[in-house]
């Protein structure tokens, strides 16, 4: 992990490899370059003139376009980089949090194989300094546990990520900058945490092992963790996440991870499909759509990591995860289309689509969550294709059966930089899941696929509990290049939208 530092440090005279600068274009819709606030002594040692040095070299200022240039003499570093903020805020505006965690992203990714950076991005407030501690300490993330170090192209390839980062323009004495940095290096840990879970193969990766882990961090940040194995499912009469298991050599898991506080006034329970690998089950996948299925753990991973950082930063609210972790495979003991399954609930649902498996775990994980009567339920899933037809590759969904709720949920998703949309739960839709033989079918209407798991959920959750369901089937696995301080692969999705909502229970807004 990056190491963060805070320091009083000119930008001229701070010793590192690389001095991070940023850049934008005129507000306004006016010509030429701005350069952004923390970098005056930068564009003194250039004469007044690093605007002109760097659009001679083609630098527009737009978002998370990088620039490197030599330094002049009155710097320590040798390098500076210049990455665009987009476009320059009006006078007496300041820059949007947003913009400078993506900036700060692509800095840090730029530099990697670098050791020691400094930023003198602009800093007004406590939350530009964390947001660009945020920024650059996920941006700086890498995957490299599975490069041999005998592949030599491979491992040169493989560049180590920043090293350092080192915060200019913030306080390292004052109380909310501290507590600032500290929450940032929080949250970037336990986001790349989540990253290095969905990016590990699936051959490492079973409900077993993922349990393992799990129980291993419960111990070490003070979480309560209960593993429920097959013998303690089948005795429970948890049917979802044995039927979706059963066709798997690795048998599935329910984990329980109970994060308590003393002064706690409310409970947040949080549900994670954790699918390690989804083959489809005996309706197999097609051909193309099985090589990135060990992301099918996204939401588990993204519930684990908010308990964790909510642990970490000792929020005043209790918090339980849920991780519903199975392996989906075809195999002569798999489930089989035609099957019904008699759920946690005590309902039954014919089984018509085997790789509509998420919310058979899921389902059973709400009712048992429901049973503890938490203030809220919010699940996590990359649940249905039908979502990213809909919302593309970097947007979640948001359903809930309370508007206020989802209204929330939305906001909070904004405010920390994570791009969601409110979803509905038409009514009509319920029908098409009606089934001949069992309760209700996994399968409805194909139009609105998303919105009728959303309802097929709905349905397993306690009278009375405000819940709401993340559809995050898009942004959880980047498959293209990556991005502001989104890397390929991985990406964390919905942690910082659970840790903000966790925090706004404790302070006792939770809406």
């Amino acid at each position: 992990m990056t190491a963060l530092t805070l320091s009083t440090a000119g930008a001229a005279t701070l010793r590192a490899d690389a001095l991070v600068v940023g850049v934008a274009k005129s507000p306004g819709g006016g010509k030429g370059l701005v350069v952004a606030a923390g970098a005056e002594a930068v564009d003194k040692a250039f004469g007044g003139k690093l605007a002109t040095v760097l659009e001679t070299l083609g630098a527009s200022g737009a978002e998370g376009e990088v620039t490197k240039v030599p330094s002049p003499s009155g710097l320590k570093a040798p390098v500076v980089l210049a990455v665009g903020l987009g476009t320059a805020p009006e006078k007496d505006e300041a820059y949007d949090a947003e913009a400078l965690r993506r900036a700060a992203g692509c800095a840090a990714r730029a530099l990697s194989g670098t050791k020691k950076a400094a930023f003198a991005l602009p800093i007004e407030a406590v939350e530009d300094a964390e947001a660009i501690a945020e920024g650059a300490l996920l941006g700086a993330y890498a995957f490299t546990a599975y490069r041999s170090a005998k592949n030599g192209k491979a491992a040169r390839d493989a560049k180590a990520p920043l090293a350092e980062v080192a915060l200019l323009g913030a306080k390292p004495r004052d109380k909310a900058y501290k507590a600032g940095a500290e929450r940032a290096i929080a949250l970037a840990e336990e986001i790349n945490r989540a990253r290095d879970l969905i990016n590990t193969p699936p051959n490492d990766l079973y409900p077993e092992s993922f349990a393992a882990i799990a129980t291993a961090a419960g111990k070490e940040h003070g979480i309560k963790v209960q593993v429920l194995d097959e013998k303690a499912l089948v005795k429970g009469g948890y049917g979802g996440i044995l039927g979706v298991g059963q066709g798997s050599e690795h048998g599935p898991r329910l984990v329980k991870l109970a994060y308590t506080h003393p002064k706690a006034e409310k409970t947040l329970a949080l549900v994670g499909k954790g699918i390690t690998y989804d083959s489809g089950g005996i309706s197999l996948k097609p051909a193309g759509h099985n090589e990135t299925m060990k992301c099918d753990m996204s939401g588990a991973a993204a519930v684990f990591a908010a308990v964790v950082t909510a642990a970490r930063l000792g929020l005043a609210v209790n918090v339980t995860g849920w991780l519903a972790l199975a392996e989906n495979m075809p195999s002569g003991s798999a489930v089989r289309p035609g099957d019904v399954l008699h759920m946690y609930s005590g309902k039954t649902v014919e089984v018509l689509n085997t790789d509509a498996e998420g919310r058979l775990v899921l389902a059973d994980a709400l009712t048992r969550a429901s049973e503890e009567n938490p203030d809220a339920i919010v699940d996590v899933a990359t649940l249905t294709g039908a979502m990213v037809l809909a919302l593309g590759n970097r947007t979640f969904g948001i359903m809930a059966n309370d508007d206020a709720f989802r209204t929330s949920l939305h906001e909070i998703a904004e405010e920390v930089g994570e791009a969601s949309w409110p979803m509905p739960l038409p009514a009509d839709l319920r029908k098409g899941m009606d089934s001949p033989t069992a309760d209700i079918a996994n399968m409805g209407e194909r139009m609105g696929g998303g919105l009728v798991a959303g309802l097929f959920l709905k349905e397993f959750v306690g009278e009375g509990i405000a819940w709401a369901h993340l559809d995050i089937a898009g942004p959880a696995y980047n498959e293209g290049g990556p991005f502001g301080y989104t890397p390929k692969g991985g990406t964390g999705s919905a942690v910082r939208t659970l840790v903000r909502l966790a925090e706004r229970t404790a302070a006792g807004d939770l809406g």
